[in-house]
């Protein structure tokens, strides 16, 4: 009995692993689209720039690169956003 869970577990698990996978791959797609269209909203000309010359992958990393940094800077978020410091 064993014997057969040993011969039995790899296989389940590589299973499992497979339907994961197919249960995975949707959710990532949905997520890119998502993050095309924040960046067509939000996108500095540079940014658009490198849309268009190099494709959505470049430009899609510079965006986030960007918007990576503004969040460690929560003074340049707030001029951004339109209030002025005092």
């Amino acid at each position: 009995m064993i014997a057969f869970a040993v011969i039995l577990f790899p296989l389940g698990l590589l299973l499992f692993m497979l339907l994961m996978e197919r249960v995975e791959q949707p959710l990532r797609t949905v997520a890119t689209e998502r993050d095309v269209e924040q960046f067509l909203n939000q996108a500095s000309p540079a940014e658009m720039d490198s849309f268009v010359r190099n494709g959505p992958e470049p430009a899609i990393t510079q965006f986030r690169a960007r918007r990576g940094l503004s969040r460690l800077l929560p003074g340049e978020r707030r001029r951004r956003k339109g209030s002025h410091p005092s």
